[in-house]
């Protein structure tokens, strides 16, 4: 994509530090509705693609006012974006120097539009992520009942906080089934996912809700996406080993737990298992090798699944 004007933002809990090129634009506006409308209205007239930092829940506002205006934007990897920072000789950190930063990290990177979510993978989001915090606190609550001391007080005050989880927890559950029922597409790959035995309901809504590009990008793009991708450690005649960096940390700890269970009914799976324990490789290298490998498996039936339900509609 050709980037002639670039409007670039470093997003904080209350500020939205601003900078520009080829022509300058550096203001500190305040994060809320009215720096939001400013940063929109500048945009406009600059005819700009904005580039901001993922930054969680501080950049969500900015991120909804640009798509509703149906302006471009990027939504920068704040790894990436400080490495190139330092790469350029620029050590120091501040918000002014990192929305300098992010306008030239765009401009050399030539960076594509962010693709926003709709509002069906915005609530999938919103609900895995609950029922992950909720099945958390569930296990915490029944950790404490197993150590309380004989208190039917605190047992009864534990058991009622258990049960309001368990409540929640189900309701949760039944969300998310009903979200990934109505959409067709889910459904379908729900139904690819779940052929796979050891797969179940909390790994498919998981993937679809942190990992809605599986089946859309290579096997080698997905994996280095997730974070299960090797880096090349050569120099010369050494060959250093290759360590996996980065990527979705959600997915990925579920596909480590997963592929262990995937591995004792799958035949191909368990045997690729078996041959890396007879090599003599480490735990860790196996976990991460048969997580790579489960995430492979998925990633061809969803798009398989993909083009079948392409070619139906």
């Amino acid at each position: 994509m050709k980037l002639s004007q670039i409007l670039a933002i470093d997003i904080s809990k209350d500020h939205l530090d601003t900078d520009a090129r080829p022509t300058p634009w550096r203001q500190r506006l305040a994060n809320d509705a009215a720096g939001v409308a400013r940063i929109v209205a500048r945009a406009r007239q600059m005819q700009a693609f904005v580039v901001f930092e993922a930054t969680s829940v501080y950049d969500r506002p900015l991120m909804a006012a640009l798509e509703a205006a149906g302006l471009a934007f990027h939504r920068a990897n704040p790894r990436k974006a400080r490495e190139f920072a330092r790469a350029a000789g620029f050590l120091a950190k501040t918000d002014r120097i990192d929305a300098a930063m992010i306008a030239r990290y765009a401009q050399v990177k030539r960076v594509q539009p962010t693709q926003p979510p709709s509002a069906a993978q915005q609530r999938l989001k919103a609900l895995v992520a609950r029922l992950s915090q909720v099945t958390g606190d569930l296990t915490i609550q029944k950790q404490r009942r197993k150590a309380a001391a004989a208190s039917a007080e605190t047992i009864a005050s534990l058991d009622e906080v258990i049960a309001l989880l368990k409540r929640q927890e189900r309701s949760l559950e039944g969300e998310i089934a009903s979200l990934i029922d109505d959409d067709p597409l889910w459904a379908h790959l729900d139904k690819a996912f779940r052929s796979l035995k050891g797969v179940a309901s909390r790994t498919v809504a998981r993937l679809m809700a942190e990992v809605p590009e599986i089946g859309t990008l290579s096997n080698k793009a997905i994996a280095k996406l997730v974070g299960l991708a090797p880096i090349a450690n050569d120099s010369g005649r050494r060959i250093g080993r290759r360590p996996v960096r980065g990527g979705r940390a959600g997915p990925r700890s579920i596909l480590f737990v997963i592929a262990r269970l995937v591995a004792k009914y799958d035949p191909h799976l368990g045997a690729f298992h078996q041959r890396l324990k007879a090599a003599g490789k480490e735990k860790m290298v196996i976990r991460i090798a048969l997580a790579r490998k489960l995430l492979v498996i998925l990633n061809a039936k969803a798009r398989d699944a993909r083009i079948e339900f392409a070619n139906a509609t």
